[in-house]
């Protein structure tokens, strides 16, 4: 599945998530068993394919919603979800279009969003089963319990890969201060930080779902996720060939499109941040720009790290200026140029402990 059909999958299941009054007349309606078939948003597309029923146009509210849905037909709401258009709706979608479904809502339901570009919602009279389509894709909506019980799994799961990133990244600090980076350190730092951001992709997923119930494990998540992600960008910036904010993100990107087996492989990894690779990446020394070292100096903004790296190029020669040196670099100063002596000092004590 890729990145634009999540985000339009996500969106569908934040619409329905708990705390929003479109979930809570949905709830409605499946304690009821009365089922359902309802159709969100683009309307001249629905229209186009829709016979009889009756025009409603009123605001939305649960409760006219679980009433409505005692009739037959579909029911019609604006892409927001704020008013109910039409109701008792039957719905003629193309017959050609292929669906995997077998009940006849269900079918409906499949080639509508195929047709249109409308969110869906079939709910199930007899199994309670509450699908969602949008574009032929499909959810099922799973018992919230059984989400929540997903989302503090892949929590742990975050938790762990979160640590090993922190340890193979304060060994590449220790290397870099050393000067004796190789591309597989570099590989094996974007790699992790890769792993983290897709775990964390998933528990976004599920905080999604659990919407107001998902409290605890949204902050849980964004503490393990903090400064993750601005790390992996400037870890790339110092290693790629083109160092550029842009082209970092591209990379970025294209790490992110890769297949797990992909992702494994530390040689293509070299080859997206530019590399000709020509022995063991072992063995093929790269130097850092400084720029995720810098990151993590108080009192430094993006532009200030960005005139210091062009002015010295290397975290190795960066780590021989002087703070007159330093202080000569336009928006530097005196303080900053103290600051940044300072942080490069604590680092290498650590990094020697």
């Amino acid at each position: 599945m890729d990145i634009r059909t999540d985000d339009m999958l996500l969106a569908a299941l934040a619409a329905v998530a708990p705390g929003t009054l479109l979930r809570e007349g949905l709830e409605h309606i499946v304690s009821a068993r009365t089922g359902a078939l309802i159709v969100i948003g683009d309307e001249s597309g629905v229209e186009a394919i829709t016979n009889g029923g009756f025009a409603v146009n009123v605001p939305y509210t649960p409760q006219l919603l679980f009433e409505l849905a005692k009739m037959d037909g579909a029911i019609v709401l604006d892409s927001h979800a704020e008013r109910i258009l039409r109701a008792n709706v039957h719905l003629v979608p193309e017959a050609s279009l292929p669906t995997s479904e077998t009940g006849m809502r269900h079918r409906t339901a499949e080639r509508v969003s195929r047709q249109t570009d409308a969110l869906v919602i079939s709910i199930s009279q007899r199994r309670d089963v509450v699908s969602l389509y949008r574009r032929g894709e499909k959810i099922t909506l799973e018992d919230i319990d059984v989400v929540l019980a997903k989302a503090n799994q892949a929590l742990q799961t975050l938790e762990r890969y979160r640590t090993r990133l922190e340890e193979v990244a304060a060994h590449l600090t220790m290397l870099e201060l050393e000067d004796v980076v190789t591309l597989e350190d570099v590989a094996i730092v974007i790699q992790r930080a890769e792993m983290v951001s897709r775990v964390a992709r998933d528990v976004g997923r599920y905080i999604v779902q659990l919407g107001t119930d998902g409290r605890l494990v949204r902050m849980q998540a964004e503490e393990l996720i903090a400064g993750v992600e601005d790390d992996y960008l400037m870890l790339i910036r110092d290693y790629s060939r083109n160092a550029t904010a842009r082209k970092a993100s591209a990379i970025r990107q294209k790490i992110g499109s890769m297949s797990p087996e992909q992702l494994r492989d530390s040689t293509a990894i070299a080859h997206t941040l530019g590399y000709v690779v020509t022995a063991d990446l072992s063995e093929q020394v790269v130097h850092p720009a400084g720029y995720r070292l810098l990151r993590h100096i108080p009192m430094l903004p993006t532009t200030v790290i960005n005139r210091v790296i062009e002015r010295f190029q290397t975290l190795s020669a960066l780590l021989g200026a002087s703070e007159e040196q330093l202080d000569e670099v336009d928006g530097v100063g005196a303080r900053r140029a103290r600051a940044i002596i300072e942080g490069l000092r604590r680092m290498r004590e650590h990094a020697a402990l």
